[in-house]
């Protein structure tokens, strides 16, 4: 029994590091996008998924719909698996929501926002597990913070154990996609719930964020004159 965990296709935005996190904005595929996914649908196919779940975004759906091409396989929508809720921060660059995540810690909701960006990885992580109720093979279509984080957990988890989570991952490309053993989704959003929950509490015990020089250094990064556009991160 396996899920496929896919980033959708690139957008205006996420070639130009800006977020979305509103589901109502009209934001469809780029012309990069949609060329993207009709040549990469012949990996899908050899997939053969039986059901595709996506977030609630128009481009995940767009990317589902152009992958799957004449197949005309069930599409699910699971908002549980939407972005990130970036409030005030909504259609701007990364790195001015990047500035603010350091400066006041991802346990808090950005102005505007519904949810921080831990309560909105651990809602991602709630609707990657509740593919398990589908058939097999199944496609998941969602965003990037949701494959970074598994990244980052399958990479720390073997070579660097117990570390605290950042807060900024490792951005995955367009059309990233993860191949995840029924087992592996429970033991891996189990076990990423619990580390949030711990982090949670320790937050809360200690009354409030405290910056990481780790999160310093990597904002630094985003900021620097001789790093380029394209190596920032933004999961939109």
């Amino acid at each position: 029994m396996t899920t496929y965990l896919l980033r959708h296709s690139s957008t205006h935005y996420s070639a130009a590091h800006r977020v979305n996190g509103d589901p109502t904005v009209d934001l469809p595929l780029d012309p990069a996008g949609r060329v993207a996914c009709r040549t990469g649908s012949g990996v899908i196919t050899a997939v053969q998924p039986k059901i595709w779940l996506t977030s609630a975004f128009a481009r995940t759906g767009e990317t589902a719909r152009l992958l799957m091409g004449d197949t005309n396989q069930p599409v699910k929508v699971e908002p549980a698996l939407n972005e990130v809720d970036y409030g005030q921060f909504e259609g701007r660059p990364f790195t001015e929501y990047a500035r603010w995540l350091v400066a006041a810690g991802p346990w808090e909701n950005p102005p505007g926002a519904a949810e921080s960006q831990r309560e909105a990885i651990r809602r991602m992580l709630a609707g990657l597990r509740s593919a398990l109720q589908l058939p097999s093979p199944r496609m998941v279509v969602a965003h990037g913070l949701l494959a970074s984080v598994l990244r980052w957990h399958r990479r720390t988890s073997r070579d660097a154990p117990g570390r605290a989570m950042p807060i900024f991952f490792d951005e995955v490309p367009c059309l990233y996609l993860v191949r995840i053993e029924d087992r592996e989704v429970a033991d891996l959003t189990a076990t990423l719930l619990e580390v949030l929950e711990a982090e949670e509490q320790e937050t809360a015990a200690a009354g409030g964020w405290s910056s990481r020089p780790e999160d310093q250094r990597t904002l630094a990064t985003f900021d620097g004159p001789s790093v380029q556009l394209e190596e920032t991160n933004s999961h939109a």
